[in-house]
């Protein structure tokens, strides 16, 4: 059964993870695979349906057949979406989506419940980061070491620049993953960057100057690379927890208070 051919406005979509970081589609097809990928991930095109046809994707968006093929190929190469002669566009279940996909993280919405991908990244980066910083602490070089230290100073120097302190954030996890010397932890951290800078921004609305200050993640942060420095892994890996469960209690008081100013 096919869906409706009208496509969904950006504004009843809702806001997605892409508008927080100001993320923009590039070119007329960027914008075309953006909107019709966040349908799908939204839901507008359940699991199991098939996509309009060829032609009428054309008069939706206002597009040559080629440009939708192509469209067409991006989503299939996500994951999103399969082909068939006969048969049509059909759109695959979310098990089948490649989740570290950037663009399809972004395309989830801000306030997702179904499917809370901030909560998923939360949960795996509880599992990922106190291993890396184990594993930094006794395999970082000198020059991991100096990027870490200059990613906190970096931080340190952004504490009146909300989005210039989350993008030093996003850098010093990604610089101890980097120090993890572990491919597989280096392509998770290049995997979900983004996604990072979302969480941070969210985050940084549950600030508090009485109970949580950005001074004190700041200082969280500086003694994670302490630990990292002196070869300390017990310590890097304790205090790379503190660090990530402080921020997901942090994005989780932000979005009720998100959630509560909608009401």
């Amino acid at each position: 059964m096919r869906k409706s051919t009208s496509a969904a406005t950006p504004s009843a979509l809702g806001r997605s993870n892409a508008d927080i970081i100001g993320q923009k589609p590039r070119g007329i097809q960027g914008r075309v695979i953006s909107r019709l990928g966040e349908e799908i991930v939204r839901g507008v095109y359940p699991a199991g349906s098939l996509l309009p046809r060829e032609t009428d994707l054309m008069t939706s968006y206002r597009v040559s057949r080629t440009s939708i093929r192509e469209v067409i190929k991006v989503l299939s190469a996500k994951g999103l979406v399969e082909t068939r002669q006969r048969i049509g566009t059909r759109v695959l279940a979310r098990s089948n989506w490649n989740v570290f996909d950037r663009d399809v993280l972004l395309w989830h919405p801000l306030d997702g419940t179904d499917h809370d991908v901030l909560r998923d990244l939360s949960e795996m980066r509880q599992l990922v980061e106190p291993a890396a910083a184990r594993f930094a602490a006794t395999r970082a070089t000198l020059d991991d070491i100096a990027l870490i230290r200059a990613s906190c100073d970096a931080m340190r120097n952004a504490m009146q620049d909300m989005t210039a302190y989350a993008h030093a954030d996003v850098q010093f996890h990604m610089a101890v993953l980097h120090a993890s010397h572990n491919a597989m932890l280096r392509h998770f951290g290049h995997s979900v960057a983004n996604f990072l800078q979302i969480s941070f921004r969210i985050q940084q609305e549950a600030l508090d100057p009485s109970d949580n200050r950005i001074e004190d993640d700041c200082a969280n942060h500086g003694k994670v690379y302490d630990a990292i420095n002196r070869s300390d892994p017990t310590a890097a890996e304790a205090l790379m927890q503190e660090v990530v469960l402080h921020g997901k209690a942090s994005l989780q008081r932000a979005r009720l208070q998100m959630k509560s100013r909608r009401q």
